[in-house]
């Protein structure tokens, strides 16, 4: 019996010997290198890489994020079918989290890693609406899209889109907006153009998913957006390449109209490069496009929890008083009630979750396309 019962003990410590050394020679080693795709303009570019990742990499000793750079996103159609690809066969895609429309187009296909409070305590301080409208994205700032304006020149701003449209005919080569595949600001644009003709239930429905019968009602706004070809900088159907040459036309008094980015608008102006008689501000009926700007960690990325880690700190109070209150002049998304009071002040009537949306991104996708085969050069 004693015998027996040795035996059993010799072999239960061995099997425990063998359990701890298999763990032991097992477990990886933390993954610390993050892959950062940045899908948007270079200011979103020199946000991550002068402000967020330096506050990262100080915070957590030893990681590293690599940043890929797809400005205004023009290779978002390559990313999304890489990465699907990459889930059918089982690998990763190099790409652990991105910051870019792109990710909309993840979340609407159910590969994106669903947010979680535990996981991201951070997220505590993002309101529900929000959350529910990323569909699994993550919000981490917000901006909208403004009309900018000369105001030596310009007496009477317009304020609904039709003003607008009027007073674009009233003064020949005075006002530009950018190509929209070149940037959100023209893009914008012509969006809010096309939605003139469209019910308040049908641009909403558009927001949020592919709809190619809607779609078919595009057509009297890219008349309407063909027909002020005449009318715009150049006045031959020719538009400047993307946001920051628009915000350049407006800056050397080329144009005394354009519509820009809200945190592009307030950068220039911070950094000296505005002058003080450029001013922006926002039309109705319909206004222009703003909200989130929304990070995606894909399903199958090689490092989900350094993914998760660094979107948890971009929302910490810190990150986002750096947002609000550094060069790029951007919106939160977190309560107010945590963040520095002075910054906060001057956003304090915004309400990033009643924003007008942008299409969903294959809409957004189409959009981009019928206007390139429809208007410039028209």
């Amino acid at each position: 019996m004693i015998k027996s019962v040795l035996k059993k003990s010799t072999v239960v410590a061995v099997l425990a010997a063998f359990a701890i050394g298999a763990t032991v020679q097992s477990a990886p080693a933390a993954n610390k290198n993050i892959e950062l795709l940045v899908s948007a303009d270079t200011n979103i570019q020199t946000l991550w890489e002068t402000v967020l990742i330096p506050a990262f990499v100080k915070e957590y000793p030893g990681y590293r994020v690599n940043v890929t750079f797809d400005r205004n996103g023009l290779r978002d159609a390559q990313t999304f079918a890489k990465i699907v690809a990459a889930k059918e066969t089982r690998r990763s895609p190099g790409i652990d989290i991105i910051d870019g429309n792109v990710a909309g187009r993840l979340a609407q296909a159910k590969l994106l890693v669903r947010p979680s409070k535990y996981l991201m305590p951070n997220l505590a301080g993002v309101s529900k609406v929000l959350m529910k409208q990323g569909n699994w994205q993550i919000p981490y700032r917000a901006s909208t899209v403004l009309l900018a304006y000369n105001s030596k020149n310009v007496t009477t701003t317009p304020k609904t889109l039709d003003d607008l449209l009027k007073w674009i005919k009233d003064n020949p080569g005075k006002f530009s907006y950018n190509v929209p595949s070149g940037g959100g600001s023209g893009y914008s644009f012509a969006q809010t153009v096309v939605d003139k003709y469209l019910t308040a239930e049908e641009r909403l429905a558009m927001s949020l998913a592919s709809n190619k019968t809607i779609q078919a009602k595009w057509d009297k706004g890219l008349e309407e957006l063909r027909g002020l070809n005449k009318f715009t900088y150049g006045k031959n159907g020719t538009y400047p390449a993307n946001n920051t040459a628009v915000i350049n036309l407006l800056s050397t008094g080329e144009i005394d109209m354009g519509t820009v980015w809200s945190d592009q608008f307030a950068s220039a102006k911070a950094a000296g490069t505005m002058p003080a008689h450029i001013k922006a501000k926002a039309i109705k009926n319909p206004s222009l496009t703003g909200g989130p700007a929304w990070l995606g960690i894909p399903v199958n990325g090689g490092n989900r929890s350094g993914a998760r880690l660094l979107a948890n700190f971009v929302l910490s109070p810190a990150m986002q008083n750096a947002i609000m209150g550094g060069a790029l002049k951007g919106i939160p998304v977190v309560n107010l009630d945590k963040l520095d009071p002075v910054l906060a002040e001057g956003v304090k009537e915004i309400d990033v979750s009643d924003m007008r949306a942008p299409y969903f991104g294959a809409n957004a996708d189409d959009l981009r396309s019928a206007w390139s085969l429809s208007v410039p050069g028209k």
